[in-house]
């Protein structure tokens, strides 16, 4: 029986009581602090980190994670890229020097279990 507001009511005065939400308060209906003000991009450039670090960690796994020799060959050809080459190479240049193509987002599916 308890709306979204009760429960905001519930855990302010737990955890917040000095700072309670007023009657007409409705930010638990906005979800705007990703579209506006910028932050979008920022976000963005999170989630494609995370898109090139995954499948950088793919490379490895394709390798197989328990085979020592192969693991080393692919940490040697990711050190000899992408920690070598840092800034001074087009980040998608060096990524693509060491997986041999451009990113692609499975990896990162996969993780999540989405794939």
């Amino acid at each position: 029986d308890e709306t979204i507001f009760d429960v905001q009511r519930r855990v302010a005065a737990k955890y917040v009581p000095y700072s309670m939400p007023l009657d007409e308060d409705r930010f638990l209906c906005s979800f705007g602090h990703i579209f506006g003000g910028g932050y979008a991009a920022g976000y963005y450039s999170y989630k494609w980190a995370e898109v090139m670090s995954a499948d950088a960690f793919g490379a490895f796994e394709d390798a197989g994670l328990d085979d020592e020799d192969k693991v080393k060959e692919v940490g040697m050809k990711f050190r000899e890229t992408v920690l070598s080459l840092g800034g001074g190479v087009e980040p998608m240049e060096v990524f693509k020097r060491f997986r041999g193509r451009e990113p692609t987002p499975d990896a990162l599916l996969r993780h999540n279990g989405l794939m």
